[in-house]
């Protein structure tokens, strides 16, 4: 059974950096499109980053280009998200995703087929 599971959320202060891993089971990250995902609430999920399966590219919302980075440990079956200079309006509930059948970068929410159970990032004003 594919399943993914997000860990590294956490409290941290204005500027300060979190690293969220996105391990998979049952399936091989390497081979599919992987987003990270945020939501607050009332709001709807909006994606972060992505990266693609087919080559690797990487895709970036224009509100943490230059501070989030999307990687890939294929021997571990992780995707991270590497978030550096955070800044209070990154605070929300983030969500590792799959769309299986994408090969390119992948934006769409609604698109995605599997998701992990979320991760909590909070930084305060």
């Amino acid at each position: 059974q594919a399943q993914l599971a997000e860990s590294g959320g956490g409290l941290v202060q204005s500027g300060g950096s979190l690293r969220l891993s996105c391990r998979g089971s049952g399936f091989t990250l390497e081979y599919n499109t992987i987003g990270w995902f945020r939501q607050t609430p009332g709001k709807e999920r909006e994606v972060v980053a992505c990266i693609s399966s087919s080559d690797s590219s990487t895709y970036y919302a224009d509100s943490v280009k230059g501070r989030f980075t999307i990687s890939r440990d294929n021997a571990k079956n992780t995707v991270y998200l590497q978030m550096n200079s955070l800044k209070p309006e990154d605070t929300a509930v983030y969500y590792c995703g799959a769309d299986i059948e994408a090969m390119g970068i992948s934006k769409l929410y609604t698109e995605y087929k599997y998701w992990g159970q979320g991760t909590q990032v909070t930084v305060p004003s």
